[in-house]
């Protein structure tokens, strides 16, 4: 190959590869990690719970509507995650007359949020502190941006007592004013991975999941 071919192969080289770092960086941002939260009675032995069921008395649908004798595709998709998971765990599903161990309920909800994002970098990527002169703050000036936070609340209730034992709550950003099938798995996931609670305290609202 001579001198020529390979200067102009080497401008198109530089775009593949930049294509690729920009579509790499793009699939890691779209996986939002969830932020987790539970808590739950210390008195409750969780090992004894092996048979669970809807909660009864759900209200609505977890969007708000008036649906009445069908659910909405959310409330399928957290169902149908629940089970599975629950699943998992080793626990069996029963139908709620016949008396389970523990009754499981959930609520959900997409919120408009906003985040307040600031850069210590100056206008050539370097930090920039302004020397004491006051230059830095031109810099370091914070910006909002708004996206849409989706949360998942799971509340398991003793089915004996009539009384909540175990509350999970997970939240992360989603893409649109709904919960898609595949951000409802993994926030469900999430949260039940502090199911059966393990050390005795409830989790923090920092720890987070995949």
């Amino acid at each position: 190959m001579n001198r020529i071919s390979r200067f102009l192969l080497r401008p198109l080289a530089y775009s593949v590869l930049g294509l690729s770092l920009l579509l790499g960086a793009t699939s890691c941002t779209t996986a939002a990690r969830v932020g987790v939260t539970s808590d739950y009675d210390h008195s409750v032995n969780f090992r004894a719970y092996r048979t669970w069921a809807w909660y009864p008395q759900q209200p609505t649908d977890t969007e708000g509507g008036p649906a009445q004798g069908y659910e909405s595709f959310l409330d399928k998709r957290i169902r149908s995650a629940v089970e599975q998971q629950l699943g998992v765990k080793g626990m069996t599903m029963v139908e709620a007359t016949a008396t389970p161990d523990v009754y499981v309920a959930y609520s959900a909800r997409v919120e408009d949020k906003q985040r307040a994002v600031g850069s210590p970098y100056g206008p050539y990527g370097n930090p920039y502190y302004g020397y004491g002169y006051g230059y830095g703050s031109l810099y370091n000036r914070g910006y909002v941006t708004e996206y849409k936070a989706g949360t998942l609340i799971l509340d398991f209730v003793d089915a004996s007592r009539k009384e909540l034992a175990w509350r999970g709550q997970g939240q992360a950003q989603v893409d649109n004013q709904t919960i898609s099938e595949v951000e409802v798995q993994r926030i469900v996931t999430s949260i039940l991975g502090n199911y059966p609670p393990q050390d005795g305290r409830p989790t923090s609202p920092q720890a987070y999941r995949e």
